[in-house]
């Protein structure tokens, strides 16, 4: 079975030749949004993912909106790694 390819927002963005200000109008939402929504600082909400999904084509498991990592790593104060 062939594995489909999977896009990062940012991939997205650039393989469509969008600046972030173009995405921003697409996907109905601010500048700063967009750039949050890149850096995993931020993710989008039902309603924007179906904007993302209709301005790309593309379908929701074809993106990729959390990173690898989300949930598994976590850092106490001073920034270690907890011991297992």
């Amino acid at each position: 079975m062939e594995q489909r390819k999977k896009f990062t927002l940012k991939a997205l963005r650039v393989n469509n030749a969008w600046s972030q200000e173009e995405a921003s109008k697409l996907y109905n939402v601010s500048v700063d949004t967009v750039k949050n929504y890149e850096a995993y600082r931020t993710f989008p909400d039902v309603p924007i993912i179906e904007n993302i999904l209709r301005a790309s084509g593309l379908k929701y498991d074809d993106i990729i909106f959390l990173p690898d990592n989300y949930g598994k790593i976590v850092q106490n104060k001073k920034g270690k790694k907890p011991k297992d």
